[in-house]
């Protein structure tokens, strides 16, 4: 049965609002990495019902706790759309806000309080309705960065679009419907269906917000579940995948190549300067080689020192000139560990997808053919293998580093 009472109302709202705030107390105890954006919300829940307890306070001559409340309420909100983006780990601009926020507390003081002073509440609902669509903007922002579907990311920004509304049909009705009651503990039926609306969007911001937190650890998890923990590349598995899927489309006409590299005198560089040293120079590897992959390529680390790109739409001779723009690169990077410099170098082995390919395992086999041909030529070398059914190939980019034709057939 639906109570009428506002005051039970405003009760129940109060004991939402401090059981959200323990629990995200709690799981800000428990989760490091977002800690910061459980704590704005815990925040967020107690200012407002902190807001709810002090605008029930007697009135003085000062106005003091009608003007707090107001003040406690715009925080809650501000806080609830900082949230969002420290959640993804993002920036927020801490400073900007709090003089926002100071800026609207001056402006309070100087705008008559009441319940029937409507420009008093169109300022504080109108700036936590604000606050609000900020919020859905950063959550559906969020959740496409999380390649959700647009149709359910605008979903699940909806409650706060609904919040945001409420806080400005409140104001709005009292100014153009004068007998619609101003005051939350004023028995009628527009504060009673406001009341229930409010508590129902509380309950679902907070089950919006504590969805995004868990989408994001599941996404945490499946990244580890596919990226080498030590350079973020792909790691064998999520390579052997990506592959298999490339692989499907070949048969629809669609080419793709492989560059095979494995590092140049990995063991000496481990022996003389150590293995932290080593997984540097690995680190380093990485962040050299992926400027030279557009958006559709990807970068996997098979084991070792040996890391394999994929070139959807590419035959030979455009992996071979990435190959060789990846050497290049690589040998001109000046790396040093410890005040003590190292030539990083590696060979490359490179190949294209044939129609006569029945998995991506005999691509690989080729691609291992040109880095065993790569490695022993002298190294620091690009060397391809083409498919058998597949058409000669203009000639290759020459090597800048002395060492002879850096692709070779």
């Amino acid at each position: 049965m639906m109570s009428n009472d506002p005051v039970t109302m405003v009760a129940a709202l109060l004991a939402v609002m401090g059981v959200a705030m323990v629990i995200w107390l709690l799981i800000a105890a428990g989760l490091r990495e977002c800690a910061a954006s459980c704590l704005c919300l815990a925040g967020a829940n107690a200012l407002q019902a902190l807001a709810l307890v002090v605008r029930w306070l007697p009135e003085s001559q000062w106005r003091t706790p009608g003007l707090i409340a107001d003040v406690l309420l715009l925080g809650a909100f501000a806080m609830l759309h900082l949230s969002v983006p420290l959640m993804d780990d993002k920036p927020t601009r801490w400073p900007l806000l709090a003089s926002a926020l100071a800026l609207l507390a001056a402006l309070l003081t100087q705008l008559p309080t009441g319940p029937h002073h409507a420009a008093h509440h169109l300022v504080v609902n109108g700036a936590g309705g604000l606050f609000c669509f900020f919020a859905a903007r950063n959550t559906v922002r969020l959740l496409r960065d999380r390649e959700l579907r647009p149709a359910l990311s605008r979903i699940f920004g909806l409650p706060f679009l609904v919040i945001g509304g409420l806080l400005l049909v409140r104001p709005l009705a009292t100014l153009w419907m004068p007998d619609v009651p101003a005051s939350l503990d004023t028995r009628g039926a527009f504060n009673i269906a406001w009341l229930w609306a409010a508590l129902v969007m509380t309950l679902t911001v907070n089950g919006t917000l504590a969805f995004l937190l868990m989408l994001k650890l599941v996404l945490q998890i499946r990244r580890l579940t596919l990226r080498d923990p030590l350079t973020d590349a792909l790691n064998r598995r999520a390579m052997a995948e990506a592959m298999a899927a490339e692989h499907q489309r070949v048969r629809r006409g669609h080419t793709y190549a492989v560059v095979l590299l494995d590092m140049d005198r990995f063991k000496q560089l481990n022996d003389t300067l150590g293995h932290a040293a080593g997984d540097e120079a690995l680190k380093t590897l990485v962040e050299v080689l992926r400027p030279c992959l557009r958006e559709v390529d990807l970068l996997g680390r098979l084991g070792g020192e040996e890391f394999c790109a994929l070139l959807p739409y590419t035959g030979v001779a455009g992996a071979a000139l990435v190959a060789e723009r990846m050497r290049q690169l690589l040998e001109t990077t000046d790396f040093r560990w410890q005040g003590r410099s190292w030539p990083l170098s590696a060979s490359f082995g490179i190949t294209e997808s044939a129609p006569s390919d029945e998995d991506p395992t005999e691509v690989l086999r080729r691609a291992d053919e040109a880095l065993y041909r790569a490695k022993a030529q002298g190294r620091n070398l690009v060397q391809a293998v083409e498919a058998i059914d597949q058409p000669a190939q203009p000639p290759r980019p020459q090597s800048a580093s002395g060492q002879g034709d850096p692709v070779a057939s």
